[in-house]
C-alpha cells in the first residue's frame, strides 16, 4: 500500500523589507533658539545621548557645537554646508551667532523621542528622578508664551549644570563628568527594555534588510526588486519646542 506523500514543507514568511529613512535614522529641521544665557551665548540645552550618535547637517546662518566628553572640551565651528556628528556620551551644546539652522541626522530612529537625551542639570535635581522630569517636562497644554518660558527655564538649569562640568573637565577633576555619566544611566535605565524593541523595528530591521538583499544577490535571485517603494513626507509638526531650538519634525520611522 502506498503512503501518502508527506506535504512540502512550507516557506517560511518572508520579513517584510524596512521602508524608513536609509539605515533607520530620524531628521528633523532645527532653527536653534536665540535666547541669551547667563554666559551671554545664544542656543540651546545641553545634554547628552546615551545610544544615539547625532549629526548636523548645517544649512543657514552660523554658531557653533560646543561639546564636553572626558577628552575635553571643543568647540566646532558650524556654517551652512558643515557636516558635523559624534557619539553617544558626547554633552553637546549649539550656540548661535545668528539663524543658526541645520537639519538633525538621529541614529535608532525613535529612541531620542523615547527618552534617550539627558540634560546637564544641576545634581540636586539629576538625583530625583521625579525632580528631573518635573525640570524637564514642557507643559502639555500650555500657550506659546508658557512652552517658550518652560523651554528657556530648563536650558538655563542645563547650562548651569554644563558650566559647572566643563570648569571641573578643565581643572582635571573627572568626577563630576563621571558623576552625570552615572546619573544619566540611572535615569534612563528603566527605558532600556522598551528601547530595545524599538531599536529592533528600526535600526536592527534596516540592517536585516539589507542582509536578506545580499543572501538573495548570491543565489541570483532579484524577485525583490519588483516590491521597490517610494515615500515622500512633509512634516507633521512645525515649530515644536525642542532641547536646542524650534523643530520641524518628520514622521519616517
Amino acid at each position: 500500500m502506498n503512503q501518502p506523500a508527506a506535504p512540502a514543507p512550507r516557506e517560511a514568511p518572508r520579513p517584510s523589507p524596512y521602508a524608513g529613512l536609509p539605515g533607520g535614522i530620524g531628521v528633523s529641521r532645527l532653527r536653534v533658539y536665540d535666547w541669551p544665557a547667563a554666559d551671554g551665548l545664544r542656543g540651546g540645552t545641553p545634554h547628552l545621548h546615551l545610544t544615539c550618535s547625532e549629526g548636523y547637517a548645517v544649512t543657514g546662518g552660523s554658531g557653533s557645537v560646543q561639546t564636553l566628553t572626558a577628552d575635553g572640551f571643543r568647540q566646532t565651528p558650524l556654517s551652512p554646508g558643515a557636516l558635523v556628528w559624534f557619539t553617544p556620551g558626547t554633552i553637546h551644546r549649539l550656540v548661535s551667532d545668528g539663524e543658526l539652522t541645520l537639519h538633525v541626522l538621529m541614529q535608532n530612529c525613535g529612541l531620542p523621542e523615547a527618552g534617550d537625551a539627558v540634560l546637564t542639570l544641576p545634581p540636586r535635581l539629576l538625583a530625583d528622578p521625579a525632580a528631573y522630569r518635573a525640570a524637564v517636562t514642557l507643559p502639555a497644554d500650555g500657550n506659546e508664551a508658557d512652552l517658550a518660558a518652560a523651554a528657556r527655564r530648563r536650558r538655563d538649569l542645563a547650562v548651569e549644570g554644563f558650566t559647572a562640568l566643563r570648569a571641573a573637565t578643565e581643572a582635571g577633576d573627572p568626577e563630576p563628568l563621571a558623576a552625570f555619566h552615572r546619573a544619566a544611566l540611572a535615569l534612563v535605565r528603566p527605558l532600556a527594555a522598551q528601547w530595545r524593541e524599538r531599536w529592533r523595528a528600526g535600526a536592527a530591521a534596516a540592517a536585516g534588510t539589507t542582509a536578506a538583499q545580499l543572501d538573495r544577490l548570491e543565489r541570483g535571485e532579484a524577485d525583490y526588486l519588483a516590491h521597490a517603494v517610494v515615500r515622500a513626507e512633509q512634516p507633521v509638526e512645525r515649530g515644536r519646542f525642542g532641547m536646542c531650538g524650534r523643530l520641524d519634525v518628520y514622521d519616517v520611522a
